[in-house]
């Protein structure tokens, strides 16, 4: 009952707005006004319907240092003219992957320093009178670098975790803005079908990736690392039946979402298709004024749908760079544990170069599942803003 009210109020809108603007057409025809004028008057008009305030509030929570405004973002996709903003995100995006640079430079430092006393202990046990000297001076060595790799991963997975609740939090106060722009560009069914899909993702990025995931990453983590204490192969075998369940859950993820994008972009739109063209046929034959009220639904359709493509755009753009800055930082930290891998193992014991290879090998992991996740909601904003068009 509530959802044809709510299709019968935004019905009863669009037929309000197209009729007054066909007026204002019509009376147009005499003085010459100029098209552009009536579309940017339009634009206007139906920017007003929309609240961005609790999207300005996030983006206010999400960059605190940065002056961004999400109508700002909107005004420069519906133009065209990217160019300022682009900048915007590309040099946060450089401030933090610098930023995790520096920050993990000096433990990054402590890492081969302890390979590398490490390395002195077991590689030149026979300067010790008793053999389990440099046995246990090892494993102090060996321990101590778990403790630096783990809090380093541990501080690396918190702010990962951090980013995807982030990113889940915008989506939620993007949708309804961004679906009641679907809603007056195509219709009420895609935007009721699509709005489903997506809170779905969110539920299962909250519930399956930052609840399950994360967690099982920290687990192989802990058994990557602890495996090679004795040297003996032991559980490597569950170490990659963890990273296989990792693996093959992220791909069904993916597939689950494109098959059901796939079929929702088929039909939604179909349905809103045939009922708006039915109500844009009836008003095209009412006598006198039929034409006029059909440019203008034609002008109001039109600016509709670049408001709604504005609004993905921005969304897109805004979630593009809220998972781009943990998978870049993720990325630097893989390269820099496997450089420190690949610099220690002609002098050191293969148990500390297969220790901080584990770690690289976690942040890898780690980068594939913040990956999915974004790409989750940048191909359901995609599908929808490609059916809806």
């Amino acid at each position: 009952m509530k959802g044809r009210k709510a299709r019968f109020a935004l019905t009863l809108f669009l037929v309000l707005l197209v009729f007054g603007l066909g007026t204002k057409i019509v009376n147009a025809e005499g003085t010459e006004q100029d098209e552009d004028e009536v579309r940017i008057e339009t634009e206007d008009a139906l920017l007003s319907e929309f609240d961005f305030d609790e999207i300005e509030d996030s983006l206010r929570t999400m960059f605190p240092g940065e002056k961004l405004s999400f109508q700002d973002v909107l005004s420069s996709m519906i133009s065209g003219d990217p160019g300022e903003i682009g900048k915007t995100f590309l040099s946060y995006l450089s401030d933090q992957v610098f930023y995790e640079f520096n920050y993990n430079r000096r433990n990054l430092v402590y890492v081969l320093l302890v390979s590398l006393t490490a390395a002195v202990f077991s590689s030149f046990a026979g300067a010790f009178r008793s053999r389990q000297i440099s046995e246990i001076s090892f494993y102090v060595m060996y321990m101590l670098l778990i403790t630096l790799c783990l809090t380093s991963f541990q501080t690396a997975s918190a702010g990962a975790e951090e980013r995807l609740e982030t990113l889940t939090e915008f989506m939620r106060v993007l949708c309804p803005s961004y679906f009641l722009a679907v809603a007056f560009a195509s219709g009420s069914a895609a935007a009721l079908f699509f709005y489903q899909v997506i809170l779905l993702i969110i539920y299962a990025v909250e519930l399956v990736i930052v609840r399950f995931l994360m967690p099982v990453i920290n687990v192989y983590i802990m058994i990557q690392v602890l495996g090679n204490l004795t040297g003996e192969d032991v559980v490597s075998e569950f170490a990659d039946l963890l990273k296989k369940v990792v693996t093959w859950i992220l791909k069904t993820m993916l597939a689950c979402v494109i098959g059901v994008n796939a079929v929702q972009g088929i039909l939604a739109p179909a349905i809103d298709t045939l009922k708006r063209s039915a109500l844009t046929r009836t008003a095209e034959a009412l006598p006198w004024v039929g034409n006029a009220i059909g440019g203008a639904a034609e002008i109001v359709l039109g600016t509709a749908v670049l408001i709604k493509n504005g609004i993905g755009m921005a969304g897109a753009v805004i979630a593009l760079c809220l998972f781009a800055v943990p998978v870049l930082q993720m990325l630097v930290m893989a390269f820099m544990y496997k450089l420190a891998a690949a610099l220690v193992q002609p002098v050191s014991d293969k148990r500390i170069t297969s220790c901080i290879s584990g770690i690289s090998e976690g942040y890898e992991l780690m980068v594939r599942v913040i990956f999915t996740a974004g790409v989750l909601f940048l191909l359901t904003l995609a599908v929808v803003a490609a059916s809806t068009s």
